[in-house]
């Protein structure tokens, strides 16, 4: 099985045409009628406090997108934080949120499409077949639907285009309609019959918010497409909270205008901007007599970018539910020509069609059945903040942190949810009984299937004993009850030595029923972009592909399943660690370097050393043509030790090798209770059979020269010593393993160490 990243394609510009070209569509062109009805001209306070929530909510979705800019937005963040149970919620309810946004955005299309050609030649039919119609407006909503699905089946680079050249021609439409309709304002007419209806007063303003929320979901697509955002430490902020910011204004500006042109009771219900622009561009020259056509035009790209954003974002959420395997990993599957996962595109299309055939004559449930969705969504992402923030992840290390901590995630979860509350009945029964899908879909099919816990489990489970009884229980029963497939990564670079470094992780992983993956890590200088580093990648593709033909030969001969990956990334040694963590890998195996921190006798270099742990075990081979038959294991005890048993049974069990242990004591004295303690420590590893020896001359290094005298490899530990302690004394055992003649095997395990032991070593 082969993988791939998805392409940084996405500049600034790109991704905040993404998201307010979303909520442009539907906040102006479609709701401020139908909204206008339920609240009347306080319907304007209902836009603004809308915006205010997704404010809110836009900070905590920055801190998380710059921490982890991923495929997925607020599915990925939640299922990290609270664990695969919520992050099937969060997922399913994500991506159904979405596809009922993009049919209720294609419907608005469809409406102003229909409006554009009545009583013309190409005035679009109704269809009926049997119970069965489709109304006109409903055609032109799957032409819609079909097109921009076929759009972002093409790419993130064309969609993104698209986007930016939308929302340009629609702000210049908008900016003339909002000049025009100024000289028509008139505040008698903004005031008729008072601000709010007088059945329901003020107290429509929250119901409003409600209805209208819808309008506010683009500023989260922006995350959603973080994995192909240029620079997201910098540039996902600025458009998340930017694009809240900029529409949240349009909305009161526009909406505002065109209640005090038009009273808020006679404002049409499905093409209201059409209908004020009668009004606005009458008497003008030029304006008079194609500004409506203009407007209609205007509201057919408004309504169409919405969709075609919520179609790229709920094709990526599902991308990225297939990589964690919640859904099947099969739609993971890259395009081989445009680099899209097409599969979900196509999926989420197929939903899509079906939800403007079946519910697209009733906008209000499409509306607030998306807006529902997304605010459990969004609650569930600030609670997933706080868990990354309480348990103190070390690789949670966002670029950008919301302010007033922690009031600010808990006053998004409580917007978020308390908005639910001003929703109808049965928008809220439909939406919790798609909550209600994705919970029986984890417990029956999802449970089995992912390894991953979340942050918010490990918290709770790691600290038992502290926590109240129904916590434990609560996140016992939904963690997942599947055995991580064990997974040893190769890090390949030289074509010369990989065929070693593929064995030794071939043999650990078939030996424990596991997967090889092999990572072809293609480094490119800081001045050149990522995106241009792919196009590197592409002029070197033969090389890649032939260097990771032959890995999977060689795993092929000793039995392992292997899978690939190629990452282009400014880092590559750093990035080994991070693929690791991304991945869930089990151990590392990798070539030694000499520009390489190893040199000093650990797998990170200094600053990771003292800035957090490993994230699995790593063993870096030093080859001088590597062959396990005969090993010589020394050992003072330690997890690393422990590591190093490991590994030596394993070749053992699959080659047959012979061991030979070592431990060194300082003098004749000690060689007695040396022995002893060789002895427990070789049958607490199973490997009391192994020929053992102990050396009373208190020169480790000489003593493993000696010792190497018929042996073909030597697998030793990490230092303990700490990095100040290196930096002065040197690694203990390290001056020597250069002048060896067989091959050596540095194996470190990641343990819990404070700074003092990291920076001074373990006290004796």
């Amino acid at each position: 099985m082969s993988d791939e990243e998805l392409a940084k394609d996405l500049g600034l510009l790109s991704a905040l045409a993404i998201g307010m070209g979303t909520m442009i569509g539907a906040g102006i062109f479609v709701l401020p009628g139908v909204a206008a009805q339920e609240a009347g001209p306080i319907v304007v306070a209902s836009f603004v406090i809308g915006g205010l929530i997704a404010m809110v909510n836009a900070l905590a979705v920055s801190e998380l997108g710059t921490a982890m800019p991923k495929a997925g937005g607020g599915y990925y963040y939640i299922n990290r934080g609270l664990g695969p149970l919520f992050g099937s919620i969060a997922g399913m309810g994500d991506w159904m949120g979405l596809a009922f946004a993009s049919a209720f955005y294609c419907i608005g299309f469809g409406g102003y499409l229909t409006d554009l050609l009545s009583g013309t030649m190409l005035a679009l039919p109704t269809l009926e077949l049997g119970l069965f119609a489709l109304t006109d407006v409903q055609i032109g909503a799957l032409i819609a639907g079909l097109l921009f699905v076929g759009v972002n089946y093409v790419g993130a680079k064309e969609t993104g285009g698209v986007q930016t050249v939308i929302v340009a021609i629609l702000l210049g439409i908008l900016t003339v309609f909002a000049a025009f309709g100024f000289l028509h304002f008139e505040w008698s007419t903004l005031t008729t019959d008072g601000l709010a209806p007088t059945d329901a007063g003020y107290g429509a303003i929250l119901p409003g918010t409600a209805l209208v929320f819808v309008s506010f979901l683009g500023y989260a697509k922006i995350a959603t497409v973080a994995e192909e955002l240029k620079n997201p430490g910098r540039n996902l902020p600025i458009a998340v909270i930017g694009s809240v910011g900029i529409v949240t204004v349009i909305y009161a500006v526009l909406v505002g205008t065109m209640l005090g042109i038009v009273p808020w009771h006679s404002l049409h219900g499905k093409v209201p901007v059409s209908q004020v622009a009668e009004i606005t561009f009458a008497g003008i020259p030029v304006l008079d007599a194609v500004g409506v056509t203009l407007i209609s035009l205007a509201a057919m790209l408004a309504t169409a970018s919405s969709a075609n954003a919520s179609i790229l974002s709920s094709a990526r959420i599902n991308f990225a539910m297939g990589r964690d395997k919640i859904v099947t990993d099969e739609l993971n599957e890259i395009h081989p020509k445009y680099a899209t996962p097409y599969r979900s595109i196509m999926l989420t299309g197929a939903v899509i069609i079906v939800f403007i055939a079946a519910l697209g004559q009733d906008l209000e449930i499409l509306s607030k059945a998306a807006s529902v969705l997304h605010l459990i969504v969004y609650a569930l992402m600030n609670v997933a903040l706080i868990a990354f923030r309480e348990a103190d992840v070390p690789e949670y290390e966002p670029d950008f942190r919301v302010p007033f901590y922690p009031v600010t995630p808990i006053l998004g979860a409580v917007l978020s949810f308390g908005l639910v509350a001003f929703m109808a009945r049965i928008e809220i029964a439909l939406s919790l009984a798609f909550v209600a899908v994705a919970v029986l879909w984890y417990a029956f099919y999802a449970r089995t299937k992912t390894p991953r816990q979340g942050v918010l489990g490990e918290y709770i489970l790691d600290r038992s004993e502290e926590m109240p009884d129904v916590a434990v229980s609560a996140a016992s029963v939904a963690r997942p009850d599947v055995s991580s497939e064990y997974r040893v990564m190769v890090p390949l670079a030289n074509p010369r030595t990989e065929q070693h470094l593929i064995e030794l992780a071939s043999t650990l992983a078939a030996e424990n029923d596991g997967v090889v993956h092999a990572v072809h890590i293609v480094e490119v200088p800081d001045q050149t972009p990522l995106d241009r580093g792919a196009d590197q990648v592409d002029r070197l593709d033969d090389e890649s592909a032939k260097l990771l033909e032959r890995a999977r030969e060689h795993a092929e001969d000793y039995g392992a399943k292997i899978e690939t990956t190629t990452i282009v990334s400014h880092r590559s040694f750093e990035e080994v660690f991070d693929a690791a963590r991304e991945r869930d890998i089990d151990r590392v195996v990798m070539g030694w370097g000499g520009d390489r921190p190893w040199s000093a006798g650990r797998a990170e270099r200094p600053l990771d050393e003292l800035a957090h742990d490993l994230p699995c075990d790593f063993l870096v081979l030093k080859d001088r043509d590597y062959d396990p038959s005969r090993l010589l294991l020394p050992t003072a005890g330690g997890p690393d030790s422990d590591l190093s048993a490991e590994v030596a049974r394993t070749l053992r069990s699959a080659t047959g090798a012979s061991i030979r242990l070592l431990h060194v004591v300082d003098d004749e004295s000690e060689r007695e209770a040396g022995e002893a303690f060789l002895s427990e420590w070789a049958s607490e590893h199973d490997l009391a059979d192994a020929e053992a020896s102990v050396d009373a001359s208190g020169d480790v290094e000489g003593a493993i020269a000696r010792a190497t005298d018929d042996r073909t490899l030597v697998i030793i530990g990490a230092t303990e010593r700490g990095l100040l302690s290196r930096l002065v004394r040197g690694s203990l055992v390290f001056d020597v393993v250069d002048e060896l003649d067989c091959s050596v095997l540095l194996a470190e395990r990641p343990t819990k160490r404070s700074l003092r032991e990291r920076l001074f070593g373990k006290s004796e």
